[in-house]
């Protein structure tokens, strides 16, 4: 397990579970965003997540899921992806514990290769929970869309007293669609599950304020870093794989991407924070 402190910020390279429950504080974050590996035997670097049953993946989210809630703070949000035919045990087990606001829908455009023999998935689930359901942050005037019924179609609203105008803007329902990260789209980075900016960006903007601390414990491409970061919020983000670390690094601004192991970090304040590194 490695830790680097940057700022008020935190990166860990390590197992999310041990990561956790050592170096995360109870009750001390705002908003937590999971994107965990789906079991659909998709590779990382090589290292294919494939659990040995159904059971013990699920298993594995539950331990994950409950030492996120002991983190969050009672006035904070929680948003879980996960593959389709999983979601349905996560939505279970967190309906007794938390408060279950949406359940979203992200869909996408096809790549072109679409299953033959059945109807194949443009669509990825998204929970979004929250511990006290009369004191969370929602944010919505900062994630308004067009509304095309008042600033396309330009249709009066006729069941008002005064007719009048529709809005021409409105708060996102729960299905969105975002296209997904291309190859040679300037966020694009090499890594099988990248999330799009702006999924990001409207979930961080929403259940979260300036100053706000962030967790994600399956930081990937590290997009939620990258948001949180322009967006003014502070982050701790857990990554196991030390290439997708290299990469969350340098997407953050902090090394150069030709840089090697030996001189890895661009300044002194961040070379300090090495003091902070566990063992292997």
């Amino acid at each position: 397990m490695k830790v680097w402190q940057i700022e008020e910020n935190q990166i860990i390279w390590g197992e999310a579970i041990a990561a956790l429950d050592s170096y995360v504080k109870d009750s001390s974050i705002d908003l937590i965003f999971a994107d965990p590996p789906y079991n659909i035997g998709k590779k990382f670097n090589g290292r294919q997540n494939k659990w040995d049953s159904n059971n013990e993946y699920i298993k594995w989210c539950y331990q994950w899921i409950d030492l996120c809630l002991r983190k969050l703070k009672n006035t904070g949000s929680i948003y879980i992806m996960a593959a389709t035919q999983y979601m349905p045990y996560l939505d279970i087990h967190l309906r007794d514990k938390i408060t279950i606001l949406s359940r979203i829908i992200w869909y996408y455009d096809s790549s072109g290769v679409q299953a033959k023999k059945y109807f194949g998935s443009l669509y990825e689930p998204i929970l979004f929970g929250v511990k006290d359901r009369n004191n969370y942050t929602f944010n919505y005037e900062e994630i308004m869309v067009e509304a095309k019924t008042g600033a396309v179609r330009k249709l009066i609203d006729y069941r008002k007293a005064k007719p009048a105008p529709y809005n021409t803007q409105k708060v996102p329902g729960n299905v969105w669609y975002i296209p997904r990260v291309r190859y040679r789209m300037p966020e694009y980075r090499n890594h099988p599950t990248q999330k799009p900016e702006a999924l990001l960006e409207r979930i961080i903007k929403a259940s979260s304020n300036p100053g706000n601390l962030i967790l994600d414990l399956f930081a990937g491409t590290f997009t939620t870093s990258v948001v949180a970061q322009r967006l003014g919020r502070k982050f701790i983000s857990i990554e196991i794989e030390e290439e997708y670390v290299k990469l969350g690094l340098e997407r953050l601004d902090l090394v150069s991407e030709t840089q090697n192991n030996q001189n890895f970090f661009k300044n002194k304040a961040i070379q300090l924070s090495l003091d902070l590194m566990m063992g292997d």
